[in-house]
C-alpha cells in the first residue's frame, strides 16, 4: 500500500513529462498554419498577376519557343531546357565528387583532424554568397572556357554538344560554378546516409572476407543509396532556383540552343533580368514563369524529403 502511494506520484510525474504543455501545442499548431498560409499567399500573389499571360497562352507557354517583348510573344521553353540542362549538367559533375568526399569523411582513410578540416572547408562553400560565385566565375572560370572551350570547338565542333565559338558566358560556364555550389549538398546529405550504416553490416561483410573497398562499395554505399538519391533530388532543387551566379554567367540568351559553348537562359535568370523593367503582359509572363519555378522546385524538395524519410526509415529498420 505504501510503496502504491510512493509510486503514483512519480507516474503522474512522468505522464506530466511525456505529455507536452497545452501552450507550447498551441504555439506549434500556430506556426504551422502560419507556415500553410504564407506558402498559399505566396501562390496567390503569383497567380493573381499571371492570370492574363495564363488565360492568353495557356500550356504553350510551356512549349513556346519565342521570347520577344515587342510582339508580346512568350514562350519558356528555352529557359525550361536551360533550367534542367544546367541543373543536371552541374549534378553529373558534382555528384561522384561530393559521394567521394563523404566516403572520406565517413571512413578512417585520413587522419581526424584533416577529416574536420575537410568538412570544414565544404561547409563553407555553402555560406559563400551567389554573387561572389558569380564574380569568382566571372574572373577565373570564364578565361578557363574560353580557352578550353576553343579546342574543343576546333576538334569537336561536328558534334552539336561542343557547336560554336567559345564566348565564355555559356551553359558549360554556369554548370561548372553551379555544380561547385550544390556540393556542399550531396557532400552533407551522402555523409549523413553513409553514417547511418549500421556496423552490424560493415562488421558482417568484413566476416566473410570481404575487403575494405568491397564492404564500402558492396554493403555501405548500396545501403546508403536511398540517401544519395534524396542528396541528389535536393540538390538538383538548389540548382533550378539559383539565380544571381547563374544570371552572371549563362548569357542569357533566349533563343534554344543545343551547345554547351552557347549562351543560354534559366527561369530564374530571366527573372532577375527581366523584371525590374518590365511593362503590361511582360509582367505576367514573368510571373506565369515564376509560378513555374516555385512549382517545379516545390515538388523536387518534396521528392527529396519524401525520398529522404524512406531512407531514415529503411536504415532504423536494418538497426
Amino acid at each position: 500500500m505504501t510503496n502504491d502511494r510512493r509510486m503514483s506520484p512519480a507516474l503522474g510525474n512522468m505522464k506530466r513529462l511525456k505529455k507536452p504543455p497545452d501552450f507550447f501545442l498551441a504555439l506549434t499548431w500556430v506556426a504551422s498554419v502560419a507556415a500553410v498560409l504564407t506558402l498559399l499567399w505566396i501562390l496567390e500573389s503569383i497567380v493573381l498577376p499571371a492570370w492574363p499571360a495564363i488565360q492568353q497562352d495557356g500550356l504553350g507557354f510551356f512549349t513556346g519557343t519565342v521570347w520577344d517583348v515587342n510582339r508580346n510573344r512568350y514562350g519558356a521553353l528555352p529557359f525550361l531546357i536551360g533550367t534542367a540542362a544546367s541543373s543536371l549538367i552541374a549534378l553529373c559533375i558534382a555528384l561522384p565528387l561530393g559521394i567521394f568526399i563523404a566516403l572520406f569523411l565517413s571512413e578512417n582513410f585520413l587522419p581526424l583532424a584533416v577529416r574536420q578540416v575537410i568538412r570544414f572547408v565544404v561547409e563553407l562553400l555553402a555560406a559563400i554568397p551567389s554573387v561572389v560565385y558569380g564574380l569568382w566565375g566571372i574572373a577565373v572560370v570564364i578565361p578557363i572556357v574560353q580557352q578550353f572551350g576553343g579546342y574543343l570547338s576546333d576538334y569537336l565542333g561536328s558534334i552539336p554538344l561542343f557547336s560554336g565559338p567559345a564566348t565564355g558566358n555559356s551553359m558549360l560556364t554556369a554548370s561548372l560554378v553551379l555544380a561547385i555550389m550544390v556540393l556542399p549538398t550531396i557532400t552533407a546529405v551522402s555523409r549523413a546516409a553513409l553514417v547511418a550504416v549500421p556496423a552490424t553490416l560493415r562488421e558482417g561483410s568484413y566476416a566473410v572476407g570481404a575487403t575494405r573497398w568491397e564492404t564500402i562499395f558492396r554493403v555501405l554505399v548500396p545501403t546508403a543509396a536511398p540517401g544519395i538519391v534524396a542528396a541528389t533530388i535536393l540538390a538538383f532543387g538548389r540548382a533550378m532556383g539559383e539565380t544571381m551566379a547563374v544570371a552572371m554567367l549563362i548569357g542569357n540568351s533566349p533563343r534554344l540552343s543545343w551547345s554547351l559553348l552557347s549562351p543560354a537562359g534559366t527561369l530564374a535568370a530571366l527573372l532577375a533580368n527581366q523584371f525590374g523593367e518590365a511593362q503590361g503582359l511582360q509582367i505576367s509572363a514573368l510571373m506565369y514563369a515564376a509560378l513555374a519555378l516555385v512549382l517545379l522546385t516545390l515538388f523536387v524538395n518534396m521528392a527529396g524529403e519524401a525520398v529522404l524519410r524512406h531512407a531514415e526509415k529503411t536504415t532504423a529498420g536494418i538497426r
